[in-house]
């Protein structure tokens, strides 16, 4: 809030125009255009929220709490912009260490360099079909597409049809 006390005078009763009481502005709570004029909604020290009154922009003498308001304003008004642009995120600039367990926290599937050791389980990922991968020698499963783990590791993926498969004889049929 600004040191000076900002005020405007308007009457508290049509009878009594000609005795003007003086308010003190508290801080400026909205802004709206009238009839292609600036209005201002007030809180008045003092009174409750309930008393909040829009003013004409001409009519008061509270610039540094205008000011303060369009400020906080323009600054929300670039923050609801930057979230509504898709956002082109930077490569994040990581912290230099070595060795295996640091390859295994970054990347993802088989970019840790990991070799297979089965397939847990299958799901559909938007129309693409994904396997659930357990590592060797790590307690960490990743999600992988099928087309890459039948490039890298088609005897895995053998062996998790081969598990799954059920043979029906005739005889299991008949009953």
């Amino acid at each position: 809030m600004a040191d000076a006390e900002p005020a405007v005078k308007k009457p508290t009763d049509a009878s009594e125009e000609e005795e003007e009481e003086e308010f003190v502005v508290e801080k400026v709570v909205n802004r709206r255009t009238k009839h292609g004029k600036t209005e201002y909604l007030l809180k008045w020290k003092n009174y409750d929220d309930s008393e909040n009154t829009w003013e004409p922009e001409d009519n008061l003498d509270c610039s540094e709490l205008i000011a303060e308001y369009e400020e906080k304003r323009r600054r929300e008004e670039e923050k609801k912009k930057s979230r509504s642009k898709p956002k082109v995120e930077e490569p994040k600039k990581k912290k230099q260490k070595t060795g295996p367990e640091t390859e295994e926290k970054t990347s993802r599937g088989f970019n840790r360099g990991l070799q297979p050791e089965k397939i847990i389980g299958a799901t559909d990922s938007g129309g693409q079909l994904m396997f659930l991968m357990k590592w060797k020698d790590c307690e960490e499963a990743d999600l992988v597409p099928a087309k890459q783990a039948n490039v890298r590791c088609p005897q895995v993926v053998i062996a998790f049809y081969e598990e799954r498969l059920t043979w029906h004889t005739p005889e299991e049929e008949k009953k």
